[in-house]
């Protein structure tokens, strides 16, 4: 499973790389709350995708071991999106609730890219 880890340790780096630039959309455009929507979002996404990588950790961990686990933490990541979108719908003149909807994917848009990336270049 460590091949999951070097991947997430890349997924991150892109991820706080994209924050920046959100940070800078933020500051420098006539759209703030469109950037703090997507900052938020990612946030949010990042977290989640943290919260599959321990899960599919342990996942790992109990299939080498021979037992049995209960579940991936899909709950926990889903209560985690409705968290993004609460804050997004309480602040809403701060943040925008699409960008911060569609925060939520970039990780795995990020991960679905890498991943095809990876692909071409390997096969």
């Amino acid at each position: 499973m460590s091949d999951f880890h070097e991947i997430y340790e890349k997924l991150k780096k892109m991820v706080f790389f994209i924050l920046a630039l959100f940070a800078l959309g933020w500051g420098f455009t006539p759209y703030p709350s469109v950037f703090a929507g997507l900052a938020l979002g990612t946030a949010f996404g990042l977290y989640n995708f943290w919260i599959l990588k321990r899960r599919l950790e342990k996942f790992d961990r109990a299939v080498t071991a021979g037992s049995q686990v209960r579940s991936l933490g899909t709950a926990i990541r889903f209560a985690s999106g409705v968290a993004a979108v609460a804050l997004a719908i309480t602040f809403a003149e701060h943040l925008d609730l699409i960008s911060t909807a569609a925060g939520l994917m970039i990780p795995y848009l990020l991960l679905l890219t890498e991943r095809i990336i990876h692909q071409v270049r390997h096969h």
